[in-house]
């Protein structure tokens, strides 16, 4: 069902639930997160700018919503915050909108592309980890997590504008938990390395289906969207005293982001 269509009947049914909200969540990771989150027993709160693929991916999915929203818009996501005030807490926030966008060197990167990954994968947190922090802190046992990249972690030639971006993710994340410490949220950040997924790398490389698919050559098992979300839906079901503050998931065949096992 869409938000603004929200049954206050089910609301009601589902007094016990807890909700989480997914950013991002039409494709990939959000949305493979998205079904993890639901078949852990979730009330899930779908959100990205695609409404139709959220609308389809919550049909799917028992007490689901989608809310179309581009984090980059404050004013749109404090105008989300808002309308989750019908449920009786909000419990965990993944914040996983991301992405990537050109493979130019620093010395020929376009700044407008930079922007772009900045602010979503950077101010996109800031947005929604501020609108819903006191919803999260309220709830008595929140939860905060951070779709990083190893890219937030380590530096690779051409890809200096992600880098930079991801960086500022992990930063956050780990401010925030310093920050936080002695309120009832925790900060969990997972940093994926080399994930196969239908957009990522197509994205990136802007529609060159060719280009994409050489990320990915020779590498027998990238991991899959269900394995980066396996992780988060784990993380997040620990006792409440458990934080898992960093979690590093890369495929066997990655020992770093310059060094992967390609069989040709």
């Amino acid at each position: 069902m869409t938000a603004d269509t929200a049954d206050t009947a089910d609301t009601a049914d589902t007094a016990g639930v807890r909700t989480a909200v997914v950013t991002g969540a039409s494709s990939g990771i959000g949305a493979a997160t998205a079904r993890a989150l639901s078949a852990a027993g979730y009330r899930v709160v779908l959100t990205a700018r695609r409404k139709d693929r959220i609308e389809a991916l919550a049909a799917e999915l028992p007490h689901a919503e989608a809310y179309a929203l581009d984090v980059t818009d404050r004013a749109a996501v404090d105008a989300f915050a808002r309308s989750l005030a019908r449920f009786p807490s909000v419990d965990v926030l993944v914040n996983n909108a991301g992405g990537a966008v050109g493979a130019e060197p620093v010395a020929t990167g376009d700044p407008a592309d930079w922007r772009t990954m900045y602010e979503v994968n950077v101010l996109g947190v800031l947005h929604m980890t501020q609108a819903l922090l006191p919803a999260l802190t309220a709830s008595g046992d929140g939860t905060v997590v951070v779709l990083s990249s190893t890219a937030g972690h380590s530096t690779y030639e051409g890809g200096g504008g992600y880098v930079a971006a991801k960086h500022g993710a992990h930063v956050i994340a780990e401010t925030l938990r310093l920050e936080l410490c002695g309120e009832p949220v925790r900060v969990i950040e997972v940093a994926p390395g080399m994930v196969k997924t239908e957009e990522f790398a197509t994205t990136r490389f802007r529609g060159d289906a060719e280009k994409a698919a050489k990320v990915y050559q020779g590498v027998d098992a990238p991991l899959t969207a269900q394995d980066v979300a396996d992780t988060v839906a784990w993380a997040v079901t620990r006792p409440p005293h458990v934080n898992i503050d960093l979690l590093v998931v890369r495929p066997r065949a990655q020992a770093s982001n310059t060094k992967v096992h390609r069989n040709s």
